[in-house]
């Protein structure tokens, strides 16, 4: 019997976040196992229920006692995609990577592309697709996240992100030393390599249901690049006190020659009142951005870890 310190390497770990899959879930774990088998690699594979309301952790379960590679974690509540992904790659051992789907729009057969291009000396890669099949909430969402990409991280232009990824060991350690209670894996990943890739795949249709990148889960998305990755909205509201104070100081300057040169008298309290009113508003929305980033920058102090395991289920 080999113990587990003869256990040779892990070469391949292949992360999978779930969340209210149970349709889908066994068919793409089959698939995955199947193709990475007909590779001959060493592999694990890492299923991190993410808070699922169906029986997602009970299909995983059963799966991780009928495969060897199989294994799966049951997260305390749903802390969102990138949480349960940040989670997954914790528990892995591989010398690469890979995340991927739950729901098969990432076809299992095309992992070999990414394995045979990370071997050329890549730290990072993406798998670029043919042609997307994703709605039209996520279409727009992807763009403006795109555009947050290389202002923020200085994404390369010729660089297409996809959640259908491989990574290097090391660059997984330099991303886990970043302690963050709001983890962004495609930010984090593009801080923490510098030669990286796209490969063509193919990206499929939802076999069932739909998705679940709401409207409501992209802004959550986008407020959480802006307010815990940059300075962005200090910035803009920094800029709109500057050019309103500049404003306000010539309309004061206007009346003011106005009355001292044609005499004029300044009528009433009207635009006084109205002036005071939008600069309170635009004070109050400073203050509000500012406690945002305060609030943040205390949960960032905590060091914890931004998930709770509540139970896995391994060989």
């Amino acid at each position: 019997m080999i113990s587990d310190t003869e256990k040779p390497p892990v070469y391949l770990s292949i992360v999978i976040p779930v969340y209210n899959s149970s349709p889908v879930v066994a068919k793409t774990i089959e698939r995955t196992i199947n193709a990475a088998r007909a590779c001959n690699w060493n592999f694990e594979l890492l299923l991190i229920n993410d808070g699922s309301t169906d029986n997602s952790w009970d299909v995983i379960k059963s799966l991780s006692q009928q495969h060897a590679e199989v294994i799966s974690i049951d997260l305390l509540k749903n802390y969102g995609q990138h949480t349960a992904v940040y989670c997954g790659i914790a528990e892995s051992s591989g010398k690469f990577i890979v995340t991927m789907d739950d729901d098969l729009q990432n076809p299992p057969e095309e992992l070999e592309k990414l394995v045979n291009k990370i071997e050329e000396g890549y730290d990072l890669v993406f798998a670029r697709f043919r042609q997307k099949m994703h709605g039209v909430f996520r279409k727009m969402g992807t763009r403006f996240v795109g555009y947050l990409n290389e202002e923020i991280f200085g994404k390369p232009k010729e660089i297409k992100l996809t959640n259908f990824r491989i990574f290097t060991r090391q660059t997984a350690e330099r991303m886990l030393q970043y302690r963050t209670n709001y983890p962004y894996i495609p930010g984090l990943l593009l801080i923490h390599a510098s030669k990286m890739a796209n490969v063509e795949t193919e990206h499929h249709p939802r076999e069932i249901g739909g998705s679940n990148y709401t409207l409501w889960r992209i802004l959550k998305l986008i407020s959480r690049l802006l307010f815990n990755y940059s300075s962005y909205p200090l910035k803009i509201t920094s800029t709109m006190g500057i050019i309103i104070s500049l404003l306000s100081f010539l309309a004061g300057l206007f009346y003011m020659l106005k009355s001292l040169i044609m005499g004029i008298q300044v009528e009433g309290w009207t635009t006084l009142v109205v002036l005071l009113s939008f600069l309170c508003g635009f004070i109050l929305v400073i203050l509000g951005i500012m406690g945002e980033y305060l609030a943040r920058m205390m949960n960032q102090m905590a060091i914890q870890d931004p998930y709770i395991i509540r139970q896995q289920a391994r060989p």
